[in-house]
């Protein structure tokens, strides 16, 4: 009985997943190396405000998720996603060491801008390889299992960037030139993904066109965006923690485990999402999410804000693999990088008026104002997704998958 639930577990999975997976681990581990200390290099090396931090990361999260949807569209009209997906690859690995040469805080957003258009070129036909790369009933596991290797790489970044600033004594700027190296491995594997090929594909479908989406999908796309709303960058909680006390190295530290716990709970959720439906698996991380921003406004103590960031780290890895395997559901196969790609849009606009938000309102109201925020919009969007959002079943592929 052991083999049996070991073997349900983890079937329905591919070479192809696990590549993708651990091409995850080595650009996150080269995009987290650096976005701890992002904040604190536009800060006081560069004498750069809140809104200058809210605006870059605005900017940089916005264009990779507006350029997502793009590009699955595009990788889903060519039905090429592999070519597609190297390109944003090795866009991203170049941005990194341009972000240490900046001098100002422009140079950094225009190296964070490339670094994001990258990512963005890369993410949806990414997402379409890793929808492809498991069977029907399988495919939350596939989208967890990418989510370990997406947030164990976010722990892992963190952790070397500590080790490089504080161990070797390396000045802040090196971080981003190392972090070259596990992004050009990241690229070195999709070179070896094969790329799934739908034999059977349908342009005249019902589904075809982004105007010709199911309603159910677009009304799922709405709670997103009320909820994106609210989701402000991790900067903000990165400095919260800064301005109790906090050290850096401890700052970076506690950041790094809560991508360890996103890293631990990002298969289990999938795996979840299979067995119990998606909604509700991600209605509990949007309840998390809530918890933790109202805690986040009041407390000082800090002990409790690294136990916020391990709830914290629920939410994300709960959220990342559900929420997309979630937007997947609703179209056939030969879609389904788009139907990523435009979730992933929606995520990107509603949390660049997020992030413009909660810059002013650090700046000209107050710290905890920004979380208080978070917390309203988190409230508005569970009352949509509980009443407005039904449990919805995968829709079946249109011919046959090749991985």
């Amino acid at each position: 009985m052991k083999q049996e639930y070991k073997t349900s577990y983890f079937s329905g999975l591919s070479r192809n997943t696990f590549l993708l997976a651990f091409a995850s681990l080595f650009a996150d581990i080269s995009t987290e190396m650096l976005y701890p200390v992002l904040p604190i290099f536009l800060t006081q090396n560069l004498k750069a405000g809140g809104s200058i931090v809210g605006l870059v990361e605005g900017i940089a999260q916005a264009t990779q998720n507006i350029i997502q949807g793009f590009s699955g569209w595009l990788s889903d009209k060519l039905q090429k996603r592999k070519s597609i997906a190297l390109v944003g690859y090795l866009l991203a690995t170049i941005a990194k060491p341009l972000i240490g040469l900046a001098t100002g805080w422009q140079g950094v957003l225009g190296g964070r801008f490339l670094d994001r258009l990258g990512s963005g070129i890369r993410s949806a036909p990414r997402d379409g390889l890793i929808a492809a790369s498991a069977d029907e009933g399988h495919r939350g596991k596939a989208f967890g299992l990418e989510g370990i290797g997406d947030n164990l790489g976010a722990f892992l970044g963190p952790i070397l960037a500590v080790v490089i600033l504080y161990t070797f004594h390396i000045p802040i700027r090196y971080v981003f030139y190392l972090a070259f190296i596990p992004g050009l491995l990241a690229f070195i594997l999709i070179l070896f993904v094969k790329e799934a090929s739908v034999l059977q594909k349908k342009k005249e479908s019902k589904f075809s066109g982004t105007i010709k989406y199911p309603y159910s999908y677009w009304k799922y796309i709405g709670a997103i965006g009320l909820f994106g709303l609210g989701n402000v960058s991790n900067s903000f909680l990165i400095l919260q923690t800064k301005n109790i006390g906090v050290p850096l190295e401890g700052t970076i530290i506690i950041y790094a485990f809560y991508n360890l716990v996103a890293a631990l709970i990002s298969y289990p959720s999938g795996f979840l999402s299979d067995t119990f439906g998606r909604k509700n698996i991600l209605l509990s991380s949007f309840v998390i999410f809530l918890f933790t921003y109202l805690f986040f406004a009041f407390t000082k103590n800090i002990v409790i804000i690294a136990v916020l960031f391990i709830l914290y780290g629920l939410y994300q890895g709960i959220f990342r693999s559900v929420g997309k395997a979630y937007a997947s559901d609703f179209v056939p196969q030969e879609m389904r990088a788009s139907s990523i790609g435009w979730y992933s849009t929606v995520v990107g606009l509603s949390g660049l008026i997020a992030n413009l938000i909660a810059g002013q309102l650090w700046d000209r109201v107050s710290h905890e104002s920004v979380f208080l925020y978070g917390a309203c919009l988190g409230i508005i969007s569970i009352i949509y997704l509980v009443f407005f959002v039904k449990e919805h079943k995968a829709i079946p592929v249109h011919g046959t998958l090749q991985v």
